[in-house]
């Protein structure tokens, strides 16, 4: 064996040990990536029906305000009608309640200077 023989023999010894302690790290890293990848499997299998129940809960929220928006167009319809009726009744009975007030404010007024003027007789 000649010293280039030997020195062959010696680059592939440290070339294989090399390649030995590369291989570890390589094993460990190909772990971490299968670990990884179940990580990976198992969000997705969980995500995937939470995802479904928060889009059927926001459906139902949605119809649940179309039935409060209906509510409340309906309690906005009554509250102008019970406005319109509080008007009609003011109108209908304000005037011939104002004019009977004043007539009987008027009797009164009369009798009363009736009576003063009265009196006033009956003291002289």
């Amino acid at each position: 064996m000649s010293g280039g023989d030997i020195a062959g023999l010696i680059a592939a010894g440290v070339f294989a040990v090399l390649v030995a302690l590369l291989a570890v790290p390589i094993w460990k890293l190909g772990k971490v990536f299968d670990e990884m990848r179940g990580a990976i499997r198992t969000l997705s299998e969980e995500t995937t029906p939470l995802i479904d129940e928060v889009t059927t809960t926001v459906s139902t929220t949605n119809q649940q305000l179309q039935k409060v928006d209906g509510i409340s167009s309906n309690v906005s319809d009554a509250t102008a009608n019970l406005s319109a009726l509080s008007s009609l009744v003011a109108a209908t009975v304000g005037s011939p309640l104002i004019k009977v007030s004043a007539f009987s404010y008027g009797v009164r007024s009369a009798l009363a200077s009736r009576r003063t003027a009265g009196r006033g007789r009956r003291s002289r």
